[in-house]
């Protein structure tokens, strides 16, 4: 286990042994730290801990985007980078991460971020969001920046998500930011949506099957979740059950033969960024595609892939997407 300390806190300890110096003349916040600080928190193995609640956050990954909304603190956030599709926010979202300069949203084939230490190092932040395969934690906690994951991203996560991990986050990123009440508040808002949604589900029993895949635009690898993904509590919430419920991996490559004897009678298709024709296509055009009960049917549907994994807000918004295109039976 590794602690990590916010870079420039020197100067916060400074402010806290000098506050008659650090503070305004007309009596105004003085830069100590403030109540329930030093903060420790466990993030994928690692001890993170902050002296006060971050104040300039870089982004490197969409995911964490509805919790920082929620909390009212997306004003913190000095840059980001990668893909935001306005698929994800409504207006007032959308208009915040507007105003957040874009570093750069160059991904490699695979769709994974591309960007150098040196540009998110200079952007001088307290906190960033999201581990990329060229930036990780370690590199950043060298120059003394500490990184946050989504829990469910990490690399040693086996733990079957469900959706209240989306209200234990809410609550962690309360603690980080020093917005307790406005994470009891949301989480509150979003218990409430889920059983307005769950009065409307079909049961599993009802027997309607359904898979959800990561094809390849193009041809090639077709990926599939298993119970270690937050797909599988989705569909089990939207009245599936998922075919590949006896897999406990997050995440696997699958044939088409496997596929065909499953035979799901739905098909899910997330995907990063694009034109959503292009992800069906990298699935439907496969040899022995057209033989799937879901495609023969038309009962494919395309996700974008934060509407499902991690566990944050927006899997519930993709739970009703789902619901709305595949309702339950009457």
């Amino acid at each position: 286990m590794t602690t990590y300390r916010l870079a420039g806190t020197a100067a916060a300890s400074v402010c806290v042994l000098l506050l008659a110096a650090c503070g305004s003349d007309g009596g105004g916040a003085t830069t100590a730290a403030g109540p329930g600080y030093p903060l420790t928190v466990t993030n994928c193995g690692a001890q993170v801990t902050f002296d006060d609640a971050p104040q300039r956050v870089v982004l490197l990954k969409s995911s964490a985007v509805p919790y920082l909304h929620a909390l009212g603190v997306m004003d913190r956030v000095t840059a980001r980078a990668g893909q935001y599709p306005k698929e994800y926010y409504d207006a007032a979202t959308q208009a915040e991460l507007d105003r957040i300069p874009l570093l750069t949203d160059k991904t490699d084939t695979s769709g994974h971020l591309q960007i150098s230490k040196e540009v998110v190092i200079s952007q001088q932040p307290d906190l960033v969001l999201g581990e990329v395969d060229n930036l990780s934690r370690d590199t950043l906690s060298a120059v003394d920046i500490p990184l946050l994951e989504e829990p469910a991203m990490c690399p040693d996560s086996t733990g079957a998500p469900t959706f209240d991990d989306i209200y234990e986050q809410m609550r962690a990123y309360g603690r980080v930011f020093d917005r307790d009440t406005e994470a009891a508040t949301a989480v509150t808002a979003l218990r409430e949506r889920m059983t307005r949604i769950q009065t409307q589900a079909s049961a599993p029993a009802d027997g309607r099957t359904a898979a959800v895949l990561y094809p390849t635009v193009g041809g090639g690898t077709t990926y599939a979740y298993g119970t270690a993904s937050m797909a599988h509590p989705q569909l089990e919430a939207a009245g599936f059950r998922n075919v590949f419920a006896d897999v406990r991996e997050r995440v696997f490559e699958v044939t088409v033969e496997e596929l065909l004897g499953r035979d799901p009678d739905v098909l899910i298709l997330l995907h990063g960024d694009g034109d959503p024709r292009a992800v069906e296509q990298g699935l439907t055009g496969l040899p022995g595609a057209e033989k799937l009960k879901a495609v023969r049917a038309g009962n494919v549907m395309t996700q974008l892939f934060n509407f499902t994994e991690p566990p944050t807000p927006l899997s519930i918004d993709g739970l009703e997407r789902i619901m709305r295109r595949f309702p339950a039976a009457p």
